[in-house]
């Protein structure tokens, strides 16, 4: 059965208007309904921003039933950065928290995935669907082999998460190929609790589902989170190499190489 939205539209932002609705959704989501802050937000306009913007690509969902003038015709974001663009940025995003160098010496086709975001009007499944087979066709055109990027947890008690943390510790650990590391000025252990004494069902529940999603692709943690305060999350690095997709995703996204 076709879950798609015929009223949804898939897109690269590219007009002034649909960039300034992507960073409307990202500041409903964001800060808006998880507390976050950061230096280029615009509060009076209700825009989240960073000085990484430029760089990126954003990947949006359009509900073309939406008037682009009042900026809420972007209902799904993903922000996305290949290492060309991250050339030109200096460096990834991610390079805040994680050293990454196990990637980038490894000589392939690096993505780095961030501010993925749905409009509460439209989480029903489709709208996440849809967005995630923007990104596929996106892995597609650029031949990407590595996908990655932070993930969070919203809040920053470590203590309140330590269970869920462990859990991905100790059962989705990446191998040592690609286990970037939290930086060591701000490196929090995440082997909290003995795998042993974790009760799991509810160590999975308190897992975001954005993060559950990309482990059942086959993707894995780094070493170590980071915890972000300005924008009260403590953050993970999920990393997803195409040769290693399950094969539920293979046919998502297809081997890059």
């Amino acid at each position: 059965m076709d879950r798609f939205d015929p009223n949804l539209a898939l897109k690269c932002a590219t007009t002034e208007a649909d960039r300034l609705g992507a960073y409307r959704l990202r500041y409903d989501v964001f800060v808006s309904e998880l507390g976050g802050d950061g230096a280029l937000v615009d509060h009076d306009r209700r825009l989240e921003m960073d000085r990484f913007d430029p760089f990126f690509d954003q990947i949006i969902l359009v509900d073309t039933r939406r008037d682009p003038a009042t900026l809420d015709h972007v209902v799904g974001v993903y922000r996305v950065m290949r290492g060309e663009q991250a050339a030109r940025a200096g460096q990834f995003y991610s390079e805040d928290e994680y050293d990454l160098g196990v990637l980038r010496e490894s000589g392939r086709s690096l993505l780095e995935l961030g501010r993925s975001c749905v409009a509460a009007s439209h989480r029903n499944g489709a709208a996440m669907l849809q967005l995630w087979q923007g990104l596929a066709d996106y892995v597609r055109d650029y031949r990407i082999d590595i996908l990655f990027g932070v993930a969070s947890f919203h809040g920053t008690d470590v203590a309140s998460l330590a269970e869920p943390l462990s859990l991905l510790h100790h059962r989705h650990l990446a191998p040592p190929e690609l286990r970037v590391r939290a930086v060591e000025s701000a490196y929090q252990r995440m082997d909290l609790v003995p795998e042993a004494d974790i009760d799991r069902p509810a160590a999975m529940r308190a897992i975001p589902t954005l993060i559950k999603s990309y482990l059942k692709l086959g993707g894995c943690v780094g070493d170590g989170a980071f915890i972000d305060y300005p924008f009260n999350t403590i953050d993970v690095c999920l990393v997803m190499d195409t040769a290693r997709l399950s094969a539920s995703a293979q046919g998502r996204y297809g081997a890059a190489g």
